[in-house]
């Protein structure tokens, strides 16, 4: 047998020594001896470490390394196992990896190819929804402001659930019992491979649905499960579905478990129930009660009313006592007539006797004889003054006097001839009035005058010089030159008292 003492040191060849047992291998032969005499040793292994550098790559893979005090060793996680895990890994968590080690050649390290991944007991779990918890209350999913109130009668009511366990059916029989609604149920898994993912569409479909659609969109959703292990219930604990539940367009109640299993999902929904029995009693009021209530309601109303009108008819009644009879306030004027009815026959004789009187008195001044002497002096008087007239005039007075005797007396011709003539006057004088000179003047307009003559051209204005504007208030005296005017015009400068101005 060939030893390594055999050998001579310090050779400057190697030698191929026939019958040696220790060949010279190439560094491919020797990476796949200890390829194979690691994987014949070490084919199932379970590992215990916590995770360090997870990284997911594009192609589903994922990469990471477990270590704990003393040493670190590299994993791997193919894309087909990946999809099958039941938390997702992250940095910091405690597991126990199960699956067989390998060497990588091309960098001379050895790794774990991971089958399966579980959380390192009860306590890894709890770190791993502590950490969660935390950095999605940091985004506010879980804040206050941002939930919604419930809707007090939801007339459709969507369930997201297992369609075979017994919570559909306690849901639905609460409903039923409380107030029958129309239910819309979303069977999903609750537990196992997949569930969050399923969880969320459900929400996400649900909030999806448009008004008017084939189906009615839900006023209230419901995600419930029954109770069971934090490992049952881990679904509701991940991300995908919190996310889902907090962007829910639709109020939402998170029905997870019994009353001391709590999940993210009931932090993320706008109300928590401690079981599915108690979000339906939150989700429908008691019709019964309701009814009952409405009757109480119209009851207290009818004894509002009746209370109300026996109230005002009290205070009529106590206000008619008060106010004064008819015969209380008519008295006084029913005298009062009578002694008046009394008075009046004898009013009335009294007055028709002065009145007879009166009469009487001046009968005696309207004797036709009287009468007829005044008749006949005014006649002579006119007479006289009409031959004075027809002396001067030579116009046959007697004549005009005996026809003005026949002219009988009408007013009515005289003030007709008046209203003419004032109508014609009132038309000149409009006329006139447009024809006046200083009524533009209040326009704006002016009038030029010069020696107590219209300037009415240029020509007379240059041969004239000194004018003078008449305006509506008052005139002014200007000279006229030919200077001509300024291109542009100029700041007025200001006005010294000095300088005699143009005008004056």
């Amino acid at each position: 047998m060939v030893t390594p003492s055999d050998y001579p040191t310090g050779a400057l060849l190697a030698d191929e020594t026939p019958g040696d047992n220790a060949p010279a291998l190439s560094v491919s032969e020797l990476s796949g001896a200890l390829k194979r005499t690691v994987e014949d040793r070490f084919g199932h292994v379970r590992v215990r470490g916590e995770i360090s550098g997870f990284k997911r790559h594009v192609s589903g893979h994922c990469y990471m390394a477990l270590k704990d005090d003393k040493a670190v060793i590299d994993g791997v996680i193919w894309k087909g196992q990946a999809a099958s895990l039941r938390f997702r890994p992250e940095d910091g968590i405690e597991v126990i990896a199960t699956g067989k080690l390998t060497t990588y050649p091309g960098r001379s390290k050895y790794q774990i190819i991971i089958d399966r991944m579980e959380l390192a007991g009860q306590g890894a779990l709890m770190a791993l929804l502590d950490k969660r918890r935390r950095m999605l209350a940091a985004e506010g999913l879980f804040d206050e402001e941002r939930k919604v109130a419930l809707p007090f009668v939801p007339r459709v009511i969507g369930v997201v659930t297992s369609p075979t366990g017994a919570v559909i059916r306690d849901i639905l029989h609460r409903l039923a019992d409380r107030f029958p609604s129309q239910v819309l149920v979303w069977g999903v898994p609750v537990q196992g491979e997949g569930a969050a993912e399923k969880v969320a569409a459900a929400v996400n479909g649900f909030s999806a649905m448009a008004e008017g659609g084939p189906l009615p969109r839900p006023d209230l959703v419901i995600v419930a499960r029954g109770g069971g292990s934090i490992e049952d219930l881990w679904a509701f604990n991940e991300e995908v579905v919190v996310r889902a539940v907090a962007a829910c367009t639709i109020p939402i109640i998170s029905a997870v478990g019994h009353e001391t299993d709590t999940t993210l999902c009931d932090f993320a929904a706008d109300r928590r129930a401690p079981t599915p029995t108690a979000a339906a009693e939150m989700a429908v009021p008691v019709r019964a009660e309701l009814l009952g209530y409405l009757d109480t309601l119209g009851h207290r109303s009818m004894r509002c009313a009746r209370r109300y009108h026996e109230r005002g008819a009290e205070r009529f009644t106590a206000t008619a006592r008060r106010l004064p009879t008819p015969d209380t306030l008519l008295g006084p004027q029913r005298q009062k007539l009578d002694d008046l009815g009394e008075r009046l026959p004898r009013a009335l004789s009294q007055r028709l006797a002065v009145a007879r009187g009166d009469l009487a008195h001046a009968a005696g001044a309207l004797r036709p004889r009287l009468l007829g002497q005044r008749v006949e002096r005014e006649r002579a008087t006119l007479d006289r003054l009409g031959r004075d007239l027809a002396r001067s005039a030579a116009v046959p007075v007697a004549d005009a006097a005996r026809k003005l005797d026949r002219m009988p007396l009408r007013p009515t011709l005289v003030t007709g001839r008046l209203a003419e003539a004032r109508a014609k006057l009132d038309a000149l004088w409009r006329v006139a009035q447009s024809l006046n000179p200083d009524l533009v003047l209040r326009r704006g307009y002016a009038r030029v005058e010069a020696e107590g003559h219209v300037v009415d051209s240029a020509a007379k204005a240059e041969a004239v010089g000194a004018m003078r504007l008449i305006f509506a208030d008052g005139g002014v005296n200007v000279v006229a030159t030919d200077a001509p005017p300024p291109s542009r015009p100029k700041p007025r400068p200001p006005r010294d008292p000095s300088l005699q101005p143009q005008l004056f």
